[in-house]
């Protein structure tokens, strides 16, 4: 629920009772991935999407009829011939939805709402639901986060991960809170949401407990190294993915805010100096556009030893085969060089500006999802990674 937070936040602040239903595990080609939500609140207002309109109809008919019994749902939604263009996923997919009322006085509400806090205020958050379980356990909630409110550090003693917050948590079940809470944050670090299997007792022991962690995190960064007309269409394809762009060049007559208005940030540096002092993680992507042996082999050489999601430098077949040969001449190994896409993009036949970006931001993605980049078209393999569905059913109270 958390990709509608400012929404729901807003709801919260002004006391509605609403329904949320989270998409928890998907099969097949189920066309929205686990964490996408639809909220619908007491007077039928309905937010966000979790079938991009197959089962919209039946999970809003849900909702209304959490906020009236105050249960929460698991409900499994899959193809069928009988049901394909009633409530079934026409696309042949098979869909889990978790729905849960989040009104006034239940004891899931001021967790939610810290979490719908945390999430639309842009700090880093992970919300943990039992979604499967004992009775007394299934839709009680943890957040972890780094907003300044809550219990510092783990509520029983532990401490996953220096400077946590925490609210909420599983009543008399603190073993389970701490590895609960190690859980999310692992999922929180990756930037990850999806469902964990446990025992009640927070180990394999205990009956088996079905978790969903929704992680909140900024936008991953994408660092464009080269302030050029090309830079410009990837600054624009990069913030349509979702990016946090920063564009930097050593030249300030080239980085200027009149040629990238749509980036985030505008740095004027030596490429290899930036790159050591700013903060990168895993999910970040360094596209090289430079394609000039003083700026590409002092940033290369540091950016293929760091832990980075991608790393792509622009340049002609000969360029990339003289590059290398600059790159292992000041001690880039082998390994290394195996992480550098070069020469950067995947084979479209591109020319202009915007097609070379789109060609970029395809290999950023098929380097991401684990694609080929081979056409869909005539092939056997997957269009979607699944992940194995949890158990349906009504499955208590949350009140």
């Amino acid at each position: 629920m958390l990709d509608i937070a400012e929404e729901l936040d807003r709801w919260v602040e002004r006391g509605r009772d609403f329904a949320v239903a989270t998409v928890v595990a998907t099969g097949g080609s189920a066309p929205r991935r686990p964490g996408a939500a639809l909220a619908v609140d007491a007077e039928g207002t309905a937010i966000g999407s979790v079938s991009g309109g197959c089962v919209e109809g039946a999970v809003y008919e849900l909702c209304r009829q959490a906020l009236q019994d105050g249960e929460c749902v698991l409900e499994r939604f899959g193809y069928s011939d009988d049901d394909a263009f009633a409530v079934g996923l026409t696309c042949g997919g098979i869909i889990d939805i978790l729905i849960t009322p989040v009104r006034a006085g239940d004891r899931v509400r001021p967790v939610v709402a810290a979490g719908l806090r945390a999430a639309a205020a842009g700090r880093t958050a992970a919300l943990a639901r039992i979604v499967t379980g004992p009775a007394d356990l299934v839709g009680r909630a943890l957040l972890i986060h780094d907003g300044d409110h809550g219990h510092h550090g783990d509520p029983h003693g532990g401490e996953p991960h220096a400077g946590d917050r925490y609210e909420g948590g599983f009543g008399s079940h603190p073993e389970l809170d701490r590895t609960v809470a190690a859980e999310a944050r692992a999922f929180l670090d990756a930037g990850r949401t999806g469902t964990l299997e446990i025992g009640e007792q927070g180990s394999r022991c205990g009956a088996p407990l079905t978790v969903l962690v929704e992680s909140s995190v900024p936008p991953p960064r994408m660092i464009v190294f080269g302030a050029i007309d090309f830079a410009a269409a990837l600054v624009r394809v990069g913030k349509f993915l979702g990016h946090h762009v920063t564009v930097c060049d050593a030249r300030p007559v080239f980085a200027t805010r009149a040629r990238f208005p749509e980036a985030d940030e505008i740095v004027v540096a030596w490429p290899h100096e930036y790159l050591e002092r700013t903060r990168v993680d895993a999910r970040t992507v360094l596209c090289v556009l430079t394609h000039d042996a003083k700026f590409d082999v002092p940033l290369l050489q540091r950016a293929l030893r760091l832990p980075v999601a991608y790393v792509g430098a622009m340049g002609s077949r000969r360029t990339h085969l003289e590059r290398n040969a600059r790159l292992r001449e000041v001690g880039v190994s082998e390994l290394e060089l195996a992480r550098l896409r070069s020469p950067i993009g995947l084979d479209l036949g591109a020319r202009t500006p915007e097609e070379t970006a789109l060609s970029i931001a395809a290999e950023i993605v098929a380097d991401r999802r684990g694609g080929s980049g081979a056409p869909l078209t005539g092939a056997h393999t997957p269009i979607h990674h699944d992940t194995a569905p949890a158990r349906a059913g009504r499955i208590g109270s949350v009140a």
